[in-house]
């Protein structure tokens, strides 16, 4: 197959169109090429092997510098054949502060990614760069969508019955009553899309089950939740052991706390690997049972993986951060996870939900205390 060019498939500028009509076109993927620890040299082997992960109508734009790229394109030749570099001159470094990234991101492969959204030319983008200059650009560029305040990140954390959806994970460090409300409105429409549940579980989660714990914006979060007339499975809070027994299937925190809880989940996932590798090498008869287990063991480790990509939940477009660090595979299965949202219609349904957040909000709102007559 000769090279394509992605502008004669891609959208043209334009109000955003109706999801179902995404379905019979080519899906167009923006890639920031040059983010994370790695860039290109991680990056372009990944979409090597998302060609094998998404459907074939599936393409990609990539955005970095075209002298980069190129090494690691001529070794993966297959990737043009799916995929078009545009140049890009400058990259957003990954301790670059926001505000700076603000001023100084246009015309860098993360602004590029993001704005190929805006223009039509993409269905989603993918990065692994800066979490702040991310958030922030596509912020400014996507702008939020049905009267969000900022987005929010989700993650996909594995257990013991399948998966649930954890947000938000660190876009917003502090939140009140009512963004984690919207939390569990962006986190229910996303886990209806992202892993097929006909009706979502909802819990808050907090330092325990009863009604007086937690600090006030938790507590109110919960009473607008339990009477506002949402149209959501809300089942109340939840403790930091739920999150990985599934107890409900999105768990919502502010992103301190969700932060923090990734990383200690992510910690410990890590540390249990390299135990299990140090037992099961540390004798001859170990590492010959470690030999016929491989396949299962190899299961193992994908299982306690941490999740790829991070998706920025509310924005007018899809946005997908993938952690700093990440492998081929890693970035390969980000890639796979924007083709499977731009599928759906999780926006769409976000927004539904949004218009009922004011009547929710007055109606839990306590009625006010009549003053003693004199």
């Amino acid at each position: 197959m000769g090279s394509m060019s992605l502008r004669q498939c891609a959208p043209g500028p334009g109000p955003p169109r109706d999801q179902s009509a995404v379905l019979t076109q080519s899906l167009v993927i923006s890639v920031d090429a040059m983010g994370g620890d790695h860039g290109p040299s991680v990056v372009i082997p990944a979409v090597a092997r998302a060609l094998t992960l998404v459907p074939p109508e599936v393409r990609f734009l990539l955005h970095g510098d075209e002298g980069a790229m190129g090494a690691e394109l001529a070794r993966h030749k297959g990737v043009l054949a799916r995929a078009e570099v545009r140049h890009s001159e400058r990259v957003v470094g990954m301790d670059e502060k926001p505000a700076q990234a603000l001023r100084r991101g246009k015309g860098t492969s993360m602004w590029n990614a993001v704005e190929a959204v805006r223009e039509g030319q993409a269905i989603a983008a993918v990065s692994a760069g800066n979490t702040g200059a991310l958030m922030a650009i596509s912020r400014l560029i996507l702008r939020m969508s049905a009267d969000l305040e900022r987005p929010a990140l989700v993650a996909s954390i594995p257990h013991q019955n399948g998966v649930s959806t954890f947000l938000d994970v660190g876009a917003n460090v502090d939140c009140d009553a009512e963004r984690l409300v919207e939390f569990a409105i962006m986190g229910e429409a996303f886990h209806r899309a992202a892993h097929g549940a006909p009706r979502p579980t909802v819990g808050l989660l907090n330092v325990g089950s009863e009604e007086m714990k937690g600090h006030e914006e938790v507590r109110e979060a919960h009473r607008i939740l339990r009477q506002g007339g949402l149209d959501l499975e809300y089942r109340g809070f939840v403790e930091g052991d739920d999150i990985t027994r599934g107890a409900v299937d999105v768990i919502v925190t502010d992103g301190f706390t969700g932060n923090v809880a990734l990383k200690a989940m992510e910690g410990a996932a890590r540390f249990i690997t390299n135990e299990l590798r140090t037992a099961l090498t540390s004798s001859f008869a170990g590492t010959v049972g470690a030999a016929f287990a491989r396949p299962s063991l190899r299961r193992f480790r994908d299982r306690m993986n941490p999740p790829p990509a991070a998706p920025l939940l509310g924005l007018n477009g899809i946005v997908l951060k993938c952690h700093g660090g990440a492998t081929e595979r890693d970035f390969a299965q980000a890639l796979r996870v924007a083709a499977d949202l731009a599928r759906s219609d999780f926006a769409a349904e976000i927004e539904r939900n949004m218009t009922r957040l004011p009547a929710a909000l007055a109606e839990s709102s306590p009625a006010p205390r009549m003053e003693p007559s004199k």
